[in-house]
């Protein structure tokens, strides 16, 4: 069970890092090399994310790499067994990341059947409302999954309590309005916003949009569980190919 993982991992550290990769960018082949120096790198969880024409959620980083690792075949077919592959090799948890329209095409029964064969233990949806996604929260909390769900600077207390009812594993706190990998300021602001997330569930939060430094990560210690990287890496990726990674990620560490 992910919030399990995730409580036993922070008895053991004071923040934990969850890292992202879009599945087949810059190919499939780079993406294990990318995973698994991820994981001898000391990354907690990562984030699979399925590629979508419209990622209304993501910057221009995560958005030219959907569309790349679209234009070379990229598929959701292929992108679950990319999961499945993952999973078996390593010991930390992956999750699903795809905006909702993938999984409306392929079944939502089907899909979540699939994550669970496929050992993946969640999923982030972020273009899916708690309330217009029964049949999906359903299937994941039947199936032992984990859903999970967003809180932004603009929902308010009784939203978020709404909201933690349906999620399970974490709650992902989002750190500022607009799309993935822009600047983030952390400020007092940034410190009242997650105090009210921390009031609105008892679940581990992650926090992420934004962190991009170990500065970055020490100003989240003590006021999350999890400081989730993205667009960074991937910027990093871009850079200095999968060997730059590994550095990234420890570098963040400490």
């Amino acid at each position: 069970m992910l919030e399990t993982y995730l409580r036993e991992k922070r008895s053991e550290s004071d923040i934990l890092l969850m890292t992202h990769i879009v599945l087949g960018y810059p190919s499939f082949e780079v993406g294990l090399e990318v995973v698994g120096t991820m994981v001898e790198a000391g990354v907690d969880l990562v984030e699979l994310q399925i590629p979508f024409s419209e990622p209304i959620a993501d910057g221009p980083v995560i958005l030219r790499a959907n569309q790349a690792a679209l234009e070379h075949g990229s598929t959701v077919e292929r992108c679950l067994e990319f999961a499945a592959e993952v999973a078996r090799a390593h010991p930390i948890p992956f999750l699903i990341m795809s905006y909702y329209n993938p999984i409306f095409r392929h079944g939502v029964g089907r899909f979540v059947r699939r994550l669970q064969e496929s050992g993946i233990q969640g999923a982030i949806v972020p273009d899916l409302p708690p309330e217009e996604g029964s049949e999906y929260f359903a299937a994941m909390t039947a199936s032992g999954l984990a859903p999970i769900c967003f809180f932004s600077p603009h929902t308010g207390p009784e939203r978020m309590r709404q909201i933690a009812e349906r999620a399970r594993g974490f709650v992902y706190c989002v750190a500022r309005k607009g799309v993935t990998g822009a600047e983030t300021r952390f400020s007092t602001e940034l410190d009242a916003y997650l105090a009210r997330c921390r009031a609105s569930t008892e679940l581990p939060l992650a926090l992420g949009f934004g962190i991009k430094s170990r500065e970055d990560v020490d100003f989240v210690r003590g006021k999350v569980d999890i400081a989730v990287v993205g667009s960074e890496t991937l910027r990093v990726l871009d850079g200095g190919g999968a060997g730059a990674v590994g550095p990234f990620v420890r570098a963040l560490r400490g």
